[in-house]
């Protein structure tokens, strides 16, 4: 396909997560002249020049980088070349994009990843106002799953205008990493594992997980916590680990060696490796747009087991299913295990598990406990995950570009 204008990928930042990994790997099958970024922390390796906005950081307040977003705009503006083709991934990047057309006519696409009914956090009112007023200005909106397109819809915004793409996964080289060596976190997998990822913030809800490990552990003796990611709420979840008298590994504190109950490993380049060697795949997320993750360990066949949060795992998980409807029951699914979403409310160590909570430790028990039912979750996930293969996925995306 030939495209006649230069095309350019927005983000926040590349600091680890799931929207800056998509972009990545989009952009080594689509022709991005640049990385533009609001700020400057780069995790995630590309061969792409990048441009920098500004010179925040993943460490600046929130406030300060939402007031900046007529500036991040106007710098925008001026770097480009009229009639450009910007595509931008998560929410302040798809503001800017949308804010400098004021400035220098270009095509604004926007990728909107996150459930918008339940999924904005910090200046919530802020966000969803400056969803329902910019957000119809885009030239194309990039849904990545129908729960979310449906959230839009829920918004105001014109169904027509709203295209649903599913994320990419390299499949074959994500395979290829997950035989990588584990180095010195090889004794840890000489253990049955749980493990999660992604970033250490509410959206994730980590701390429930840690509830429920806690109580899996009266009966699991050898089981471990992996926990991959970074973000504001490490120092939270580590001492809520320690109050539960787990002995907790913290990644840039201690000596790595077999003796920890829960592992926070940080991020990590290669988390393949890691969730290959699991017996489960834990997903306690509160909200998501699509659950990246879930199709990485599905990919690494490892069965899940996740909340049934909006959006993304139902219809990752039971795809032919009503994608609205929400289980109050474990549900044992076609290709994964659905479970009742926590509320969005921190926890003490001291507070008595809820029943959602216990459904939880149930479950994940009963599939620690029954290997054939692991090993057809295994098979179904590799199966679901052909779904997602990056070179049917880039199609797309060419189509709409």
């Amino acid at each position: 396909m030939r495209y006649t204008k230069q095309i350019y990928f927005l983000l926040n930042s590349l600091a680890g997560g799931g929207a800056e990994a998509v972009a990545v790997r989009l952009s080594e099958y689509l022709p991005v002249a640049n990385f533009i970024l609001l700020e400057r922390d780069v995790k995630y390796k590309t061969d792409k020049p990048i441009f920098f906005l500004s010179n925040h950081s993943t460490k600046t307040s929130p406030m300060i980088k939402t007031l900046s977003i007529p500036i991040y705009a106007y710098k925008l503006s001026k770097f480009l070349e009229e009639l450009s083709l910007i595509v931008s991934f998560l929410e302040r990047a798809n503001f800017v994009n949308i804010i400098s057309k004021l400035f220098k006519k270009h095509r604004a696409v926007i990728s909107v990843r996150t459930d918008q009914q339940t999924g904005h956090v910090g200046l919530r009112k802020l966000n969803k106002l400056l969803v329902r007023i910019l957000y119809p200005k885009a030239d194309l909106i990039i849904a990545v799953s129908h729960g979310v397109k449906h959230s839009l819809i829920n918004l105001g915004i014109e169904k027509e205008k709203i295209k649903v793409i599913y994320n990419p996964y390299p499949i074959d080289e994500i395979r290829e990493l997950a035989k990588k060596p584990l180095g010195s976190y090889e004794e840890i997998f000489k253990h049955p594992v749980l493990i999660t990822a992604g970033r250490l913030t509410k959206p994730k809800g980590q701390w429930y997980l840690l509830r429920v490990f806690k109580a899996l552990k009266e009966k699991h003796k050898d089981l471990k916590l992996v926990i991959l990611g970074e973000g504001e709420l490490k120092n939270y979840l580590v001492g809520l680990s320690k109050e539960f008298g787990l002995k907790t590994y913290v990644w840039d504190r201690d000596r790595l060696s077999e003796s920890f109950d829960v592992y926070f490993l940080g991020f990590q380049k290669n988390p393949f490796k890691f969730i290959a060697r699991s017996k489960l795949f834990v997903f306690p997320s509160l909200w998501e747009g699509f659950g990246n993750v879930l199709v990485e360990a599905m990919v690494c066949g490892v069965p899940v087991i996740s909340s049934d949060c909006r959006s993304g795992p139902r219809e990752i998980l039971a795809p032919n299913t009503d994608f609205n409807y929400q289980t109050k029951k474990p549900e044992f699914a076609e290709y994964g295990v659905l479970m009742p979403v926590f509320e969005v409310k921190y926890k003490s160590a001291n507070e008595r598990l809820e029943e959602r909570e216990i459904m939880w430790v149930g479950t994940i028990d009963k599939l620690l406990e029954d290997e054939n039912l692991r090993k057809n979750y295994s098979e179904k996930a590799k199966q679901r995950a052909e779904d997602f293969r990056i070179e049917k996925i880039v199609q797309e995306w060419q189509e709409v570009l």
